[in-house]
């Protein structure tokens, strides 16, 4: 048996409440994470556990429910408790980019050990997780959940974004998209 994975699901936030669409599409009992972007109508939705063959049969099904959406399949790559682990968190910043083949290495080890561990040692970061995009672009999906939109500028967290390593790897960066959600 494969391991579960999440499904991301994106789209245009409709007129009508998608929850309730997506609900009827991937089962009552899953659990779903659901946000709107707070500058644009994009919705995002994450659902897990999902067992490979159960993420390509769902993908129509999704797709009937909400005709904007892309569904994805992600496999999680680290899942980190933040220094504010506990706290409600209103906000998911999402960072999701593709990345030079010959800087991939050096783009994971910086992830692993500085950059994902860095964010999540900032006051305010509830979670940090990064995925692998299965089969999709951008490839790589980095997601914060935040007590404060404004987490993104404090100083510690540009800290942790303004380090040497840093600006090595920021332009091996292609395909990159930056939104900040609100939980719904």
């Amino acid at each position: 048996m494969t391991p579960a994975s999440t499904l991301l699901v994106k789209f245009i936030w409709p007129d009508r409440d998608p929850v309730a669409a997506l609900r009827a599409a991937l089962g009552e009992d899953r659990e779903l994470r659901v946000f709107r972007a707070v500058d644009t109508e994009e919705g995002c939705v994450y659902a897990v556990p999902i067992e490979e063959q159960e993420a390509w049969r769902l993908g129509p099904t999704v797709g009937a429910a909400l005709p904007s959406a892309t569904v994805s399949r992600l496999s999680l790559l680290m899942d980190l408790p933040g220094a504010s682990a506990g706290a409600d968190a209103p906000y998911h910043y999402v960072v999701e980019t593709d990345v030079l083949p010959e800087r991939e290495a050096d783009f994971n080890a910086w992830y692993e050990r500085e950059h994902l561990p860095g964010l999540a040692s900032v006051p305010g970061t509830v979670r940090a997780m990064r995925f692998c995009n299965v089969g999709g672009h951008p490839r790589y999906h980095a997601c914060y959940d935040l007590v404060r939109r404004e987490t993104l500028g404090s100083p510690p967290w540009l800290a942790v974004r303004g380090t040497p390593w840093s600006d090595r790897v920021r332009p091996a960066f292609f395909n990159t998209r930056r939104t900040m959600f609100r939980r719904v």
